[in-house]
């Protein structure tokens, strides 16, 4: 989506003029921060100019780790797309980033072809695809109400806050209830890529989110089930 400003988070001097110059040759505007600090100054938006539509955020910086922008950011209820940059492939880095709310990560190194590709799916999944998909139905079960018009999740009365994969994967669900979809099938049609083992698991940190949001007991949920052996539905069977 050319035009759309990326945050990028990145402490090397050279890499980030790299990452700059790849993004504003596609079409996007970009700002760099250089710390954590500077990152949450920008990605709050104000005399800098707006928030960004994404951020490209590295997980090694100089002040603070790039976990504690993430969190920072998913507890103010910034719900725009972050994208985790890790220098190692270790499950460890991918979790955590997953865990405090990232949409997706990517390891170096990467090639800018693979980085345009996961920001350009990321922003489909938030601004393009998600809004102009939107009905005008309002789907409800329990105390939850999902309206898929204004894009917005309720739970007694109270708005929740999902980023915008949490709110797209929810989304796929409850419009195809007791339809059972596998690892793979929500990867490629939520996170728009082909599976891998990290990457199912990213599927399964994404859903255990919904479910401590959305259930009333997330050990033992009774709306986003899980089915043995295969994967997850939306379940509107009398429990």
């Amino acid at each position: 989506m050319p035009g759309e400003t990326i945050l990028v988070v990145e402490d090397e001097p050279a890499v980030a003029r790299g990452l700059e110059y790849g993004l504003k040759a596609e079409g996007f505007s970009v700002m760099v921060a250089g710390t954590g600090a500077r990152a949450l100054e920008l990605a709050r938006g104000g005399r800098d100019g707006p928030p960004p539509h994404l951020v490209l955020l590295d997980i090694r910086l100089p002040d603070m780790s790039g976990f504690d922008v993430c969190r920072a950011l998913r507890e103010e209820g910034r719900a725009f797309p972050i994208l985790m940059v890790t220098a190692r492939d270790e499950e460890v880095d991918k979790v955590l980033g997953l865990e405090l709310g990232a949409d997706d990560y990517i390891v170096k190194p990467f090639s800018l072809r693979e980085l345009l590709s996961r920001v350009r799916a990321a922003l489909r999944r938030a601004y393009g695809e998600l809004a102009s998909a939107a009905g005008a139905e309002r789907i409800g079960f329990a105390d939850v109400i999902v309206d898929l018009q204004k894009m917005r999740v309720e739970k007694a009365g109270q708005t929740v806050l999902l980023t915008p994969t949490e709110y797209r994967l929810l989304r796929h669900l409850v419009t195809h209830p007791d339809q059972v979809f596998s690892r793979d099938a929500l990867l490629e049609v939520v996170w728009g890529y082909e599976s891998g083992v990290d990457s199912q698991r990213t599927v399964d940190v994404h859903m255990r989110h919904l479910r401590e949001k959305l259930e009333q007991d997330a050990a033992a949920p009774r709306w986003l089930v899980t089915v043995r052996g295969t994967g997850y539905m939306f379940s509107q069977k009398p429990a």
